[in-house]
């Protein structure tokens, strides 16, 4: 497996499928940059899910969300493609992603979405 920043998530096989279970993520060392400022924007990520099929491995995420670092995005825009990567990698049965942003001018944003397979 790289050790550089990479778009792949890789999965392995749930080892327990016939059981809904939930994993959780928390990621206190995120960072892109403001695509106004350039300036360094940080934030906790926290990723919620229940598997399908598959469950996502622990170093390519590390490795996948180090990839943001110098890129300018908004908040809104990389927690959206956060959880459009996360389900297209690993089709869970629901997730969650959750970024909190540390204050800028004074202000706390958090940013909320949720996916849940369809029925």
């Amino acid at each position: 497996m790289p050790t550089k920043p990479t778009k792949i998530l890789e999965t392995f096989p749930n080892p327990e499928p016939r059981r809904e279970y939930t994993i959780s993520f928390t990621c206190p060392e995120f960072t892109c940059l403001c695509p106004k400022s350039g300036q360094p924007d940080f934030a906790t990520i926290s990723i919620r899910y229940v598997p399908g099929r598959t469950c996502v491995e622990l170093k390519s995420l590390k490795l996948y969300l180090q990839r943001f670092r110098n890129r300018g995005i908004y908040y809104e825009a990389v927690t959206n493609q956060l959880l459009d990567d996360f389900v297209a990698a690993s089709r869970p049965v629901r997730c969650k992603v959750v970024s909190v942003w540390t204050p800028r001018g004074g202000i706390t944003t958090t940013v909320t979405c949720d996916y849940e397979r369809p029925k």
